[in-house]
């Protein structure tokens, strides 16, 4: 109890969610579901929309010397436009349910990225979608769920699309 006189400090730090996503439906579909399911609690915390980019493989292009760094140039313009107008239409979406959302796009393995960002951007809640791949693809592709629930510093959450 607080003594008559001495004010007691409230915290007025929003909490940071993050929504990661990418161009498959899972991805808009755990937008979606984090929209309407807890978008009571998102309205009042900061939302990060967030989309990593896959470092373009341009191994094949050096053997080749012409035009090589133009094209590279051009291919990795292309990419990050494509992560841009990705982030732009999750944040139209966000908008439609009367949120205001931050997007960051980074280059980077998705599941690596997406925890240095969880870590480098102070989030709080980490929402990401799962592709539903079975056992098998999982061990050979990798599952970024999956590598997000062992590795990220903050809490997991895991929106399956239901068949």
């Amino acid at each position: 109890m607080a003594e008559e006189g001495v004010e007691v400090a409230t915290s007025m730090v929003k909490t940071k969610v993050m929504v990661a996503i990418d161009d498959s439906e899972y991805g808009q579909h755990a937008l979606k579901w984090a929209l309407k399911t807890l978008g009571s609690t998102i309205v009042d915390s900061e939302l990060v929309i967030y989309t990593a980019r896959p470092p373009v493989d341009i191994g094949y292009l050096y053997a080749s010397s012409w035009g090589t760094a133009e094209l590279i140039k051009e291919i990795k313009e292309s990419e990050k436009k494509a992560a841009l107008d990705l982030l732009n239409k999750a944040k139209a979406i966000c908008t439609d349910y009367g949120i205001t959302a931050e997007g960051v796009t980074e280059v980077g393995d998705p599941k690596v990225a997406i925890c240095n960002a969880v870590e480098k951007l102070n989030i709080q809640l980490l929402v990401v979608g799962s592709h539903g791949r079975g056992a098998v693809t999982r061990t050979f592709l990798g599952s970024v769920s999956n590598y997000c629930v062992n590795h990220a510093k903050c809490p997991v959450l895991v929106v399956k699309k239901a068949d």
